[in-house]
């Protein structure tokens, strides 16, 4: 049974960190090129990040350029998504998937005041 749990988020404070994380199973995860995308309230799946199947090349969308991190774990079948210097704008559920057929159920995250 293919799995992809994301944990991690909750409600922090705009300037705040998280670290989210990914787990996976029921497929070869290190195979795959994988992803973080994100849908913030009342707006459509915006994808963020990339991150190649050894790790070794990533892509960032502009608007977390210098601030979010992605990277892996392949040996834990982890993938990671570092936040840094968050805004109110990145609310949103968080996901983990390989833009093909592996989804995860998301992990909110809240930032305010």
């Amino acid at each position: 049974q293919v799995q992809l749990v994301e944990s991690g988020g909750g409600l922090v404070q705009p300037g705040g960190s998280l670290r989210l994380s990914c787990t996976a199973s029921g497929f070869r995860f290190r195979k795959y090129w994988m992803n973080w995308v994100r849908q913030a309230p009342g707006k459509g799946l915006e994808w963020i990040l990339s991150i190649s199947e050894p790790g070794d090349r990533t892509v960032y969308a502009d608007s977390v350029k210098g601030r979010f991190t992605i990277s892996r774990d392949n040996a834990k079948n982890t993938l990671f998504l570092q936040m840094n210097s968050l805004k109110p704008d990145d609310t949103a559920v968080y996901y983990c998937t390989n833009l093909q057929e592996y989804w995860g159920q998301g992990t909110p995250v809240t930032v305010s005041s």
